[in-house]
């Protein structure tokens, strides 16, 4: 009897044991949302908790569009460009001096002429652009043209910006969209011209020369990222902390070349993800409402459908409802979300900002959520690009029907922003909790491409797989089995990584 009552109290003791373990792990989230429900209407101490907030990943970012317009002027000036006073242009040529107002001056002189250099700076982003002179649709792409040249021989420094800026926001991984063969794919598009029969056509590129186009992506990628490695200290005692962001790229068409050239940068982005892990998939990229990406919307999804069947493990993500009511027809906002996942195979839709416009958006929203498509969500880049904020963004709503989603940059070098201010226009502009933003996080490396199993057995639950179940996250021991298990998934290790930030950040609270 004595024995039975005395087992009894063990057990019972156990279990209360157990149950303040669970309400100790449960009060760490808990306590902290309500600290972030206690700084929401303090913008300076909601930014400080929102900057040292762990953020997974950003999905949707462009190289050259992430790298801000004083960088570029230190490229530009070793570049030893000049620069058309009139235009903000770059370019190839003989300099004036810097003395006195001349139009074609050095890059260099903006050191010395403060006009100059703020003029840049304006030209080359978001910085005082005024709506009442120019539309932020046009001053926004305009930017591109300007300090394009800037990024010769400065990709490694641009990679090394980008990580930077991800490990100043705690950021765990970025998939940077990224043209890198420069010219290679298209000009020999341009070269070998169009057949109307897809698989031909791809015949006839892969032995017309496609292959180097891969050989010296490859190669120069090499250069790149030892040049980043270069400029963070990366594998020396002075290392930064960008070196502990995971980089991958996805492979960035230009869709308003002839098709020609874009079918073949198209099949550059498949080989390239069969050829380089380091590439993890493609998008099609310049602005959607320009008359060639409108008129072949079609064309490109065909394209897609009919080379995804050579390449069954290429990951896509497709741009698509970057578009508002006035900036192009009617009929123009109804079918390129739906036709982006059901002809293009897109995992994950960039902006989706017009879903509502789109034939039958209450269905189309319940696909999306039973097929698990993410929406990657870039608040600024629509505000200043679109004009939609606010009610009129439709985050709220994919969030409703249980599409998922997660924050993004886009282009924080022209915006000038940042993941921190992502968030934090996300949390004043919608009343997100700390809850939502977390799922965010988590759902940033749940669709990511990087390559590996998941932690996650189910990742909308956020149930973590039998092997690491009964793991604590903040403890500096794991068993075997789960170490093992995340040893031989990248992605695994990634999504840890962010779970241990998690972990130590919540401590604070």
């Amino acid at each position: 009897m004595k024995r039975s009552v005395r087992l009894a109290a063990i057990i019972c003791l156990l279990t209360v044991i157990s149950s303040a373990q669970i309400s100790r792990a449960q009060s760490a989230e808990e306590t902290t949302a309500k600290y972030l429900e206690s700084v929401r209407h303090q913008p300076g101490l909601l930014l400080a908790f929102l900057r040292q907030m762990p953020k997974g990943g950003d999905l949707h970012v462009h190289l050259s569009g992430a790298v801000y317009a004083e960088s570029f002027i230190d490229w530009a000036s070793e570049n030893a460009l000049c620069v058309d006073r009139s235009t903000s242009k770059l370019m190839h040529a003989a300099c004036d001096s810097c003395e006195g107002y001349k139009n074609k001056p050095s890059v260099r002189c903006a050191y010395q002429d403060h006009v100059l250099y703020n003029q840049l700076v304006d030209a080359w982003s978001m910085r005082n652009w005024h709506g009442e002179e120019e539309s932020g649709h046009d001053h926004f792409f305009a930017t591109f043209e300007k300090f394009g040249p800037a990024m010769e021989k400065h990709i490694g420094d641009a990679l090394a910006e980008v990580a930077s800026r991800a490990a100043a926001d705690h950021l765990q991984y970025v998939e940077v969209m990224h043209t890198a063969d420069g010219t290679g794919a298209a000009s020999l598009g341009g070269k070998i011209g169009w057949d109307d029969d897809f698989s031909k056509l791809r015949d006839k590129l892969l032995t017309g020369g496609m292959a180097d186009v891969v050989a010296s992506v490859r190669n120069q990628l090499d250069s790149d990222e030892a040049r980043k490695k270069e400029v963070l200290h990366c594998g020396t005692p002075q290392a930064g902390l960008g070196c502990e962001v995971t980089l991958h790229y996805l492979y960035q068409v230009l869709r308003g070349l002839p098709r020609e050239q874009v079918f073949a940068q198209i099949l550059l982005g498949f080989e390239l993800t069969k050829a380089d892990s380091r590439f993890v998939g493609f998008n099609l990229v310049m602005p959607e409402d320009y008359y060639v990406p409108m008129h072949d919307f079609d064309l490109h999804m065909r394209i897609i459908e009919a080379l995804h069947k050579f390449y069954p493990a290429t990951h896509v993500s497709l741009h698509a409802d970057e578009l508002a009511m006035g900036l192009v027809p009617p009929e123009g906002l109804r079918f390129h979300i739906r036709e982006s996942i059901e002809r293009g195979g897109a995992e994950r839709i960039g902006h989706g900002v017009a879903v509502m416009s789109e034939d039958d958006p209450i269905g189309l929203l319940r696909e999306m959520a039973k097929k698990n498509v993410l929406v990657e969500i870039c608040l600024t880049s629509n505000d200043v690009i679109l004009g939609v904020s606010g009610d009129r963004h439709p985050l709220r709503v994919y969030m409703k029907y249980g599409v998922p989603v997660a924050l993004a940059t886009d282009d924080q070098g022209v915006s000038r922003s940042d993941m921190t201010h992502e968030y934090l226009r996300a949390v004043e502009t919608y009343g997100l909790s700390y809850g939502e933003l977390k799922r965010m996080a988590r759902a940033s490396l749940e669709h990511s491409f990087i390559p590996g199993d998941s932690l996650w057995s189910d990742g909308r639950a956020w149930r973590r797989a039998a092997v690491c179940a009964d793991e604590k996250v903040s403890s500096d021991s794991i068993s075997e089995k789960c170490e093992k298990s995340i040893g031989v998934s990248e992605r695994a290790r990634v999504q840890w990584q962010l779970e241990r930030a998690f972990a130590e950040f919540e401590k604070h609270f």
